[in-house]
């Protein structure tokens, strides 16, 4: 794949944040499959404080970032979405180190960001009836926090919580200021409409861990 999926022009430039915390065992597969299916790519492991040699699993394969203590996946998140706008990347894509988002779905993001023209797109696992969707307590809450975002945000959120997202220029400059601790997928997605960005979501598969 090439990033000819993305809008305007190949130069443009994509990040793929990587928080992980404790996911040694994961992590050279995923990059290895990242590697495949976005070549053009660049990725950036955020060791968000683990005890398990993350650091050491990944070695050179990617770039690693090593925080000093567990800040959580916002705080994780965060860190990428730093350099991504201090390196002047113009899009940055968040993919989970536990292996749940499949490298595989990547150029689905892409497309749509190229088609929808959204600042955001998030992959949602609700859109069709195949792939990992998640315990029955957790889909209980992930459809009252779609509900009530759908309402606030004036567009269909489906999957809220889904990490699986990529975003623009605009939406790293925007996000890297301000991350939530708490529920962080759920609070990105109201900071980034009340601050006018567009919002889209995208049908994929997400895998079990």
């Amino acid at each position: 794949m090439t990033l000819s999926t993305v809008p305007n022009n190949s130069k443009q430039r994509v990040l793929i944040i990587v928080p992980a915390f404790n996911e040694a065992g994961s992590l050279p597969n995923l990059i290895h499959a990242l590697r495949v299916e976005c070549p053009e790519c660049d990725v950036v492991i955020v060791d968000d404080g683990s005890s398990d040699g993350t650091r050491d699993a990944v070695g050179n394969m990617a770039r690693v970032v090593s925080l000093p203590c567990n800040l959580g996946i916002g705080g994780a998140v965060q860190t990428g979405l730093q350099i991504a706008f201090r390196e002047g990347y113009d899009f940055a894509m968040q993919v989970d180190g536990d292996g749940q988002h499949p490298p595989q779905e990547i150029r689905k993001l892409l497309k749509a960001m190229r088609e929808t023209g959204a600042d955001m797109v998030v992959g949602t696992r609700f859109l069709n009836t195949d792939g990992f969707k998640s315990t029955a307590v957790r889909r209980i809450g992930i459809r009252f926090f779609g509900i009530l975002l759908s309402a606030v945000c004036r567009t269909q959120i489906t999957d809220p919580t889904s990490g699986f997202r990529l975003v623009n220029r605009r939406t790293i400059r925007l996000l890297a200021q301000r991350y939530s601790e708490d529920f962080p997928e759920v609070e990105a997605l109201v900071v980034a409409h009340r601050a006018g960005l567009r919002i889209a979501e995208v049908s994929v598969q997400m895998s079990e861990i």
